[in-house]
């Protein structure tokens, strides 16, 4: 009986002890519905705005000193995939990012933040513009650093910023979403 209150009680504090997992998310968008302001705009063909989702994340690793953030379709120019969105030296106080925070040249992007050049060849958000057809797949990745800024070279390829990421992380929290026309 002792044994068994024992075991149980020590799986109660091990679940218990557990950290939260990292998670992002958005309440702009659903799966595959996505308002027109949030689509590709006419740099890419399309008739949507380009204003940036809003973003939220909770629980990063211990020791997260600043985030790096991606978004990515790796279904777009025959799965070669496509960078809509980079940023990073996101401060670690952020909890998520507004609507519009990464449009416009980043205006509303937390004081310090980076705001990369994606596959449209412009710094920004770059909203989902996929050929008629098929759904693509919009993967969102931020990335928990543990120094205050990201290591990459001067006007760095969104493929540098990306592994520099993934190199430099404590942690990843990723969300997909489709859209398609």
């Amino acid at each position: 009986m002792f044994l068994r209150l024992g075991f149980g009680i020590f799986a109660l504090v091990a679940f218990a002890g557990q950290a939260a997992a990292f998670e992002i998310s958005s309440p702009s968008v659903s799966d595959g519905k996505w308002a027109e302001k949030y689509l590709g705009d006419k740099a890419g063909g399309c008739t949507g705005g380009s204003v940036s989702i809003a973003l939220a994340w909770k629980d990063p690793p211990a020791g997260t000193k600043s985030y790096a953030l991606t978004m990515f379709d790796p279904d777009a120019n025959g799965g070669k995939g496509f960078w809509h969105w980079l940023a990073w030296n996101i401060p670690a106080s952020a909890k998520g990012l507004p609507e519009g925070a990464g449009s416009k040249g980043g205006k509303g992007l937390p004081k310090g933040t980076v705001l990369g050049t994606g596959g449209i060849g412009r710094a920004g958000y770059f909203g989902p513009c996929p050929p008629p057809g098929r759904a693509h797949h919009y993967v969102f990745t931020l990335y928990a650093l543990g120094e205050k800024t990201l290591r990459t070279p001067d006007n760095p390829s969104p493929e540098m910023v990306s592994v520099a990421a993934k190199s430099q992380a404590l942690g990843d929290a990723s969300v997909t979403y489709t859209y398609g026309r």
